[in-house]
């Protein structure tokens, strides 16, 4: 697929990985919407590469939609949809406090919650956007969009307190083959991302002991990775005609251990 001047929508574009993927979007000649809930930020970013800021929660079939009418409305049917929008929390399944004794579950309310932005809003954004390509004209390669999804390493090798985090990553995975078939007829493709441990905001503030940690426990090379190095395999994704229905790990080989 030939990039250049088609439209694109990126969730999460705002920071980290979604940020770099509308970067690296624009400089390919992709017109790009951002879809994020921090409008500081996603205004700052956009101005800087020529794109569309669209306040959009993830979660809400009528927010979605209206960003997706806005993006459409200035830059046209977008071909492209990167799904970077998501979070998670660390919270045991079951635990007992070690000053109270009290025993206490996850808050089924809270799993939920996690379940809904990362699988659920996935969903919601590929089966809107997916619906919006079905109207374009094929492309010389008989191509009318592709769609790159963001799980997680911890989708295989998910951590103590990660059973809601995991979870919704391993139903990303799990949705990508379908998906794929689904869409197959109609010249859409599908990939999904495993990140491992990357340089984004939730790491800004850990600890230099912390950092070194994790920077150790990567096989190689031995350092977080880099958001433009997830920007590059997404945008290869988008590229080339023949990735379809893949789940690919980009973690520098790590294995998570159990915390």
């Amino acid at each position: 697929m030939k990039l250049e001047n088609l439209s694109a929508v990126v969730t999460g574009g705002a920071s980290g990985l979604g940020e770099a993927t509308a970067r690296r979007l624009a400089a390919e000649g992709v017109k790009v919407a951002l879809f994020d809930l921090n409008a500081e930020r996603g205004e700052r970013v956009a101005a800087e590469i020529g794109a569309l800021f669209c306040s959009v929660n993830v979660t809400s079939d009528e927010s979605v939609d209206a960003g997706l009418a806005q993006a459409r409305a200035a830059n046209g049917q977008e071909r492209i949809l990167v799904n970077c929008a998501g979070s998670g929390e660390s919270i045991r399944t079951a635990s007992r406090s070690r000053e109270t004794g009290e025993i206490v579950h996850y808050p089924l309310d809270r799993f939920n919650r996690v379940i809904q932005l990362n699988l659920v809003g996935t969903f919601r954004c590929i089966a809107k956007s997916a619906a919006g390509m079905l109207t374009l004209e094929p492309l010389e390669d008989g191509e009318r969009g592709a769609i790159v999804n963001t799980a997680s390493a911890a989708a295989e090798d998910g951590q103590i307190g990660q059973a809601s985090y995991s979870a919704s990553k391993a139903g990303i995975v799990g949705m990508t083959l379908p998906i794929a078939r689904d869409l197959s007829s109609y010249g859409i493709r599908i990939n999904t991302i495993l990140p491992g441990i990357f340089a984004t905001p939730p790491f800004e503030k850990a600890s230099p002991k912390m950092l070194e940690s994790l920077m150790a426990s990567v096989p190689f090379p031995k350092r977080l990775g880099i958001p433009h190095e997830y920007a590059s395999l997404a945008v290869e994704m988008c590229r080339n005609s023949y990735f379809n229905g893949e789940d690919v790990r980009l973690d520098g080989a790590i294995r998570m251990a159990p915390r």
